[in-house]
Parts: C-alpha cells; structure tokens; sequence
C-alpha cells in the first residue's frame, strides 16, 4: 500500500509538471505576433474597358464646428446615428487611378507633405497597386485644395508624376494663380494662394499645365463637369466606356453622415456655400434618378457606391460591396 501510494504521488507530480510545461509551451508558441499593419489602400473595378483604381490618401479629422446651416447639436445627432465621432469626424481622403487602356489618368494628387502624417500615403497605395508614378500620363485635378493638389511635387518640388501633364479646369487655375485674387483673400488664406502658385510653377515652366472648360474631355472617356462652390471651379469627372459610367464627384460630399441626410449644410471653408449647396443637391438628385454609379474624395475608402433617395430632400449613401476582378 505504501508502495501504491508513492507511485500515485509520483505519477500526479509528473502531470502536474507536464500540464505546467505545456502551459508554458503554449504561451510561447500558440500566440502569434501581432502585425500591427492595415491591407493595401486600393480598391479595384472596371467601368466597361476602362480598370479604376480607388487610392487611399489617408484620413483627416475634421472639426465639426466647420459645418453651416444647422446647429452642432444636430450635427452631433447626425454624426452620432452613424457612429462618427464628434467634435472631430474622421474623414477618408481618397484619389482614384483610371486605365484606359491608351492613358493611365490619376484623378487628383492627393497632399503630399502638405497635411500632416494622417495624409500623403498616396504613392504608397499607388506602388501596392501595381503601378508606378512614372506611368501616369494625366492628373486630373477637381480643385486645388492642399490636399487634393500637394501630392504634384516632392519635398524638393520636383513632379513627383514626370511624364504627366496636369489638368486643371480654366476658371479654378486662374482663381489660385491669380495674384488680386490673393490680395483680396483674408490673411490667413494667403498661404493656401502662395501653396497653389508654388505647386504649379514645376508644370507651368515644363509647359504642362494645361487647362479646360466645363464639357470638355481632358483626356478621351473622361468628361469635366463643373459643380462650383465649393471653389470657382471645381469640377466632377465622369468616366464613360461603351455603355457604362462612372461620375467622380470630388468634394460635394465632406461628411457623409451628415451631408446625405442634410445636403443643405455646408463647410466654412466652401468659397460660396449657397452655389455649393446648389450643386449638391442637384448632382444628388440626377444620380438618385439615374442610378449611375459615383464616388467621392471624402467618402468613406473606397468612396464608390450609390446614391439614393429618401424623401424630398435627403439621401443615403449606398456603398459598393467588395468583390474580385472579372477574370
């Protein structure tokens, strides 16, 4: 018996010590590291023959005390029923990259080093893509905004896209290059003209800098159309390839959780807030009847999807599910 209940102690000691080393093995090798990473910031689909790349820019926060015509309590109920936080709405920033098989346009250059660390991941997300900035043809720009226009150069100010030409509609080029129209800006816009000037002299000296009109096409397939407002000429681009289209809208949209429920509220930093509601809701409206599909520079990534409506005067936004390439 003595014998019999050494061996038991024994053999429960000897599990014991197995259970714990396993315990101990798990704890090393079961976890694996953390990778602390996001995927690649780009979204791919085709609009006929044409291949359309969404880029990821990055994001910014905005602050909500920018938006008009209704109160920060609204706009916090707005923000809040779509789980957007408040004071600051984060915001995506995005770009998006059209081949046509003939060019490679890239819609908009993103910031650059203009914006801060959460901006300016453009070229990474272009690169991961597959495509390399010598490649583009044509940047076609919606506004020129610091964040849609300071991804042209690099911090050296040299294109940062060499081959390309940069369009630009006539009457947002003349705005930002003009020197009265500096002279009569607020003082604390002046920075924003000089930024516009400097970002433009590397293309205009190459002979580059090329402007348009609202209806032309910059480049066969893409159509500008005009939607100012938010500034004198700032221009949507729809893509069209046989019997398929697609309208990038630029920033006739900011915050989506509140600007489709509420097209009527504006932004502190739209040049003339009435025209750019005008645009808004008119755009909204046509592509609520049409269904066409449409994307957006402010739009959570990837920023396409539909727009439908709800009542007279508001709209929801109705996004594009992920889904793999046509083989």
């Amino acid at each position: 018996m003595k014998g019999s209940s050494f061996n038991r102690q024994r053999f429960i000691a000897v599990l014991a010590c197995a259970l714990a080393l396993m315990g101990l093995a798990g704890s090393i090798w079961a976890a694996a590291p953390m990778k602390m990473t996001q995927a690649p910031g780009y979204y791919r689909m085709m609009v006929g023959a044409f291949e359309v790349t969404a880029l990821s820019d990055g994001f910014i926060d905005l602050d909500a005390g920018l938006m008009k015509n209704a109160s920060q309590a609204e706009i916090k109920e707005l923000l809040a029923r779509m789980f957007v936080g408040f004071p600051k709405m984060r915001t995506s920033s995005n770009a998006y990259l059209v081949n046509t098989g003939e060019k490679l346009v890239l819609v908009d250059a993103g910031a650059g080093n203009v914006f801060g660390p959460t901006l300016g991941r453009l070229l990474t997300n272009l690169k991961a893509a597959g495509y390399r900035p010598t490649q583009v043809d044509a940047v076609l720009i919606t506004h020129m905004h610091g964040d849609h226009v300071g991804g042209l150069v690099d911090a050296a100010g040299k294109p940062v896209f060499p081959r390309a030409k940069v369009y630009v509609a006539k009457a947002e080029s003349d705005f930002w290059l003009s020197e009265e129209a500096a002279s009569k800006a607020p003082a604390d816009y002046q920075k924003y003209f000089k930024m516009a000037r400097d970002l433009a002299v590397p293309f205009i000296a190459r002979k580059k800098w090329k402007t348009f009109a609202d209806g032309e096409e910059p480049v066969p397939g893409v159509k500008a159309i005009l939607e100012a407002g938010h500034t004198p000429g700032h221009s949507a681009f729809e893509v069209r390839s046989g019997d398929e289209s697609f309208l990038i809208m630029g920033d006739l949209v900011h915050c989506a959780a509140v600007q489709f429920a509420r097209p009527d509220v504006s932004l502190d930093f739209d040049s003339d807030q009435k025209e750019a509601v005008a645009a808004r809701e008119a755009l909204f409206k046509k592509v609520a009847e049409s269904k066409e599909l449409v994307a957006g520079m402010h739009l959570p990534f990837p920023g396409i999807g539909h727009i439908r409506a709800e009542g007279d005067s508001a709209y929801a936004w109705a996004p594009v599910d992920y889904s793999p390439m046509p083989k």
